[in-house]
């Protein structure tokens, strides 16, 4: 397919001219006689490149350049004018002109011009392809919000990637923990090392050790060679610990002395080996009670949690929903024009999300197999029964009236704290939440 041209000049012979010259160059040419002709050209058809003269009838090239640069940052932007000067030359360079050619020009001169032109646009584009596609890979693409304190928290994420202090992120499961985890490690100064994940809860309690550590050749029946740990793998990186609150006593002890002293010994070696990890842990366990319960260390938990990350489940960001789902049908390569209707996305909206995220993304998936047609419509989504959804049993009658729900939440935390003698523990555990959804729910109506 040939690149195609925007030639927006006022001049009728120069331009069939400039149009022939192009054309015969390789190149498919659109011509409008006015600025105004020109964005309408523009608008329409998504050139590849615009060549706009500077002195026109309506607006002037300067005018163009700004309006193209604002819907099409990557579109190049060709000035022509037969009233160069240095100063207009540098003008249009700093507003993004990719050059500024004087007439008469060069026949070859444009054409090369041109070719350049969009070579840098294919470049830019192959930029932002890779760097989507990094994104996808590595978990992070979607990780925008509408919500403002989800918002809050992604700006605290990135504040706190650029410092080297070990981070816990809390939540649900299926709230996204590992991909705010990666978040994480993308803006902090460790980024071009690796990332390493390790999810606790599913590795073997027996060989957890050497999943961590690492072990020497002959450590254990079976180590018939030596074998890095995840704290050596991710060396000058980030190491994610996944359900860091299903780990035994004895390996929260050792993993307490590499963060503290920072070396960890391989199963069955003699020396320590220093490690440069910066450590990223979360939990879908209230570690604080466990603390309590005397299941998980006390001085483990505040070297973890220098900065701690309380995840809100799905339910207290419901606006997200809509993204969530457009960023699933991109994911999931749903075919062009599937979308779902404003019914489906309203029903999305009150479910009650037990799943969270991970829930939502196994709805979209199950929906864009068995839709009927591009509109994906509420009854396509296989959910519970509305009154089911809503929850209503055991909830006292709305008066006509009406009443504040934020009211009613703030009323039922203060009263708990009040029952609690100030313990937020024991206030979380009345009002049967996790004490970290507790302290999110206290900074959001800032008790």
């Amino acid at each position: 397919m040939k690149p195609r041209i925007l030639l927006i000049d006022d001049d009728a012979s120069l331009r069939r001219v400039t149009e022939y010259n192009l054309s015969s160059g390789g190149f498919h040419v659109l011509a409008a006689a006015s600025g105004r002709e020109g964005l309408a050209l523009f608008r329409r058809h998504d050139p590849d490149l615009v060549i706009t003269d500077v002195q026109l009838g309506d607006l002037n090239g300067l005018q163009i350049l700004a309006a193209v640069k604002k819907e099409s940052p990557l579109t190049p932007v060709l000035v022509i004018t037969a009233f160069g000067s240095i100063e207009l030359a540098v003008k249009a360079m700093q507003e993004g002109a990719f050059t500024f050619l004087a007439k008469p020009f060069d026949r070859e001169a444009l054409r090369l011009s041109c070719r350049k032109a969009l070579e840098l646009r294919q470049l830019h584009e192959q930029k932002q392809l890779l760097s989507g596609e990094i994104n996808r890979l590595t978990g992070t693409e979607g990780m925008e919000t509408a919500n403002s304190a989800m918002a809050e928290l992604l700006d605290t994420a990135k504040r706190a990637a650029n410092s080297e202090a070990n981070v816990l992120i809390a939540g649900e499961s299926g709230t996204g923990k590992e991909v705010l985890a990666r978040l994480v490690h993308q803006h902090s100064p460790r980024a071009q090392g690796p990332m390493v994940a390790v999810n606790c809860a599913a590795i073997p309690e027996n060989l957890l050790e050497s999943e961590l550590f690492g072990h020497v050749k002959g450590a254990f029946t079976g180590a018939v060679r030596s074998r890095k740990g995840c704290f050596q793998s991710a060396a000058g990186g980030s190491l994610f610990l996944d359900e860091i609150g299903e780990l035994r006593l004895d390996l929260q002890a050792k993993l307490l002395r590499a963060i503290q002293e920072r070396v960890v010994t391989p199963v069955g070696a003699d020396q320590p080996e220093a490690v440069d990890v910066r450590l990223i842990a979360a939990s879908n366990r209230d570690l604080y009670a466990a603390i309590g319960q005397g299941t998980f260390r006390e001085d483990l938990y505040y070297r973890l949690g220098v900065i701690v990350l309380p995840l809100p489940p799905l339910r207290e960001r419901r606006e997200d929903i809509p993204g969530l789902v457009g960023h699933f049908l991109l994911k999931l390569g749903a075919p062009a024009g599937v979308r779902f209707s404003p019914q489906a996305l309203a029903r999305l909206k009150i479910h009650p999300w037990p799943g969270n995220i991970r829930e939502l993304q196994n709805i979209v998936e199950r929906a864009v197999i068995l839709r009927k047609g591009l509109f994906i419509e509420a009854d396509d989504l296989q959910l519970a029964p509305l009154s089911q959804a809503l929850g209503t049993k055991g909830i006292p009658e709305i008066p006509d009236e009406g009443l504040s729900l934020e009211a009613v939440e703030r009323g039922l935390i203060v009263k708990a704290l009040a029952k609690a003698n100030g313990n937020r523990s024991e206030a979380a555990r009345l009002l049967k939440i996790p004490r970290h959804v507790l302290i999110y729910r206290l900074e959001k109506f800032k008790i």
